[in-house]
């Protein structure tokens, strides 16, 4: 690797647990001595990194079983040799070994299907050895048709309530839901609320009817629910609590906006560009110009290495500590950390601009929030569709595929999501986690860290920016010096274009303004002449 002083190093090397913290014990990782356990959604972003915490952290584990389905004509096992390439993992690997990842066991199946899609032999293993359940599969596209929202959000957590039902040894099931689940509420508290429906009827309703037929009714069913995630995701916890109150050992975990990891295992890293990685990416390359906002407001957001360790934090405070009352935690930030869309947006915009900028940019990164949707959406027209169409008309006349026009009709989608909760706020009580916090010794804080307490923005956005680059946009490192020269180009055209506007338009008011100039002379010209013509005396 290139280590000239101008191109940031992405290796990553943990900080080693300090001497006098060897001592004590980590009671946290005891917990999952010799436990077999079964994760659903174990693919996605959160899964990953929950694995890679597991199998690093406790490599006792007996064995971690992962609902997979056959994917682009890839099988199961072939998944999980894909899922362990990712540099995620480098780390694991060479701390415990390769063979660490025999651990990791498929199963073939799919939460969208009765029964999770397995074979009965598979469906037996499971019931006569799986001691902890993390259910965590979901679709997280807010604007997914709503008969197949319910179908894997609810339905999918009605088949694993089943499953867990039959599990001889079950110790805990974890549900994975989100904080933004009960959007009606504005201060959100660390206990159960109703569903808006039964969620059994909503449910057999999306069995019976057509995909079609349900969208058309979907704004009368969503009622106050800005989108399908956020609706499936409160009818499933409807359930959840449902099973908990029968008797199942069952704790609600609801963690806010996921970002990528903050320190360990490999800070910056994530695997899709889902929420701020694609608005990140979008204002870096320079076609996201304008924003409907509070520039004010803030989001709740975390890191995924921290809701990581809260999520297997409160495992061993309900397996390992016997805490048996405190079954819904929030894993969120806001409580302590509020940073606002402005301080977001000018940090970003001057790491990508100055210091790691991503290849291509189509515009230098500027433009603004706005708190009028009116002067928003004339800012899309005249900033991202006039300039989209352009650039495309181009790109066709020069025998290639145009891209622009696509790529601001998915940016417009994004926005449409966007703007409902960057324009409206949230208050999230998280007691639980000052709970974990105060019974963990020295060792377990500082192994399982669930606070923000020496974070440094600037750092972790830097991290954010390089990974995107890295490992989204696979912009190797050794371009950044090329990056950084066109981001000097694009400046000066950003600022020879705002001259040319600027000059153009008092070009255009002069001309406008200049037959009214010509009017006001004449008129007064005229009124001068009259004025000052000599009076003559009066005959005598």
């Amino acid at each position: 690797m290139n280590n000239s002083k101008d191109i940031p190093e992405t290796n990553y090397k943990p900080i080693a647990l300090p001497e006098e913290l060897k001592s004590l014990p980590d009671r946290v990782s005891a917990c999952f001595v010799d436990k077999t356990i079964f994760i659903t959604g174990g693919s996605g972003f959160l899964g990953k990194v929950l694995i890679e915490k597991i199998l690093r952290k406790c490599p006792q584990v007996k064995k971690i079983y992962i609902l997979l389905r056959s994917k682009k004509g890839k099988e199961p096992r072939q998944r999980i040799e894909e899922i362990f390439s990712s540099p995620l993992f480098d780390m694991l690997k060479s701390t415990r070994g390769s063979d660490i990842i025999s651990r990791v066991v498929p199963i073939n199946g799919d939460v969208t299907l009765p029964g999770l899609g397995m074979s009965a032999v598979d469906r037996q293993t499971l019931c006569r050895e799986v001691e902890i359940v993390y259910h965590g599969a979901a679709t997280i596209r807010f604007d997914e048709p709503l008969r197949k929202a319910v179908l894997l959000n609810t339905r999918g957590t009605k088949f694993m309530l089943d499953l867990a039902q039959e599990l001889t040894k079950l110790q805990l099931f974890v549900h994975i839901s989100t904080s933004y689940c009960h959007l009606q509420e504005k201060v959100l508290y660390e206990k159960a609320y109703p569903p808006p429906t039964d969620p059994n009827k909503i449910i057999r309703a999306c069995e019976l009817l057509e995909e079609d037929l349900i969208e058309k009714i979907s704004k009368k069913i969503l009622g106050h629910f800005p989108n399908s995630y956020a609706y499936t995701k409160c009818l499933s916890e409807g359930l959840v609590v449902e099973a908990m109150e029968s008797g199942i050992p069952i704790i609600i975990l609801r963690p806010s906006i996921v970002i990528p990891i903050w320190i360990e295992p490999l800070p910056g890293w994530t695997d899709n560009i889902n929420g701020p990685t694609g608005l990140l990416i979008g204002a870096g390359k320079g076609v996201i110009r304008t924003m409907y906002c509070n520039n004010q407001g803030y989001a709740d957001y975390l890191p995924v290495d921290i809701a990581v360790n809260g999520i297997i934090l409160s495992t061993w405070n309900y397996i390992g500590r016997g805490d048996k009352d405190r079954k819904i935690a929030h894993l969120t930030s806001s409580m302590e950390w509020q940073v606002s869309w402005q301080e977001i947006i000018d940090l970003g915009k001057e790491i990508v601009s100055e210091k790691i900028p991503l290849n291509g940019c189509v515009w230098y990164p500027g433009g603004s929030m706005k708190r009028s949707r009116l002067l928003h959406q004339i800012c899309v027209i005249l900033f991202h569709m006039i300039p989209a169409y352009f650039l495309d008309t181009i790109i066709f006349l020069s025998g290639n595929k145009p891209v622009l026009c696509r790529v601001q009709e998915r940016i417009n989608k994004g926005f449409e999501v966007f703007e409902y909760y960057a324009n409206n706020q949230w208050e999230f009580k998280n007691e639980h986690v000052h709970l974990l916090r105060k019974v963990m010794n020295k060792r377990e804080r500082f192994e399982y860290k669930v606070d923000g307490e020496d974070m440094d923005l600037r750092k972790y956005f830097e991290d954010c920016i390089l990974s995107t680059r890295l490992y989204i946009l696979k912009e190797m490192p050794d371009t950044l010096p090329a990056a950084r020269r066109h981001m000097r180009i694009m400046y000066w055209v950003d600022v020879f274009a705002k001259l040319l506007f600027f000059a153009l338009m008092f070009w255009y008011f002069a001309s406008w303004l200049e037959p009214l100039w010509s009017m006001s002379s004449s008129l007064f010209g005229r009124g001068a002449t009259s004025t000052s013509a000599p009076v003559s005396a009066p005959d005598l």
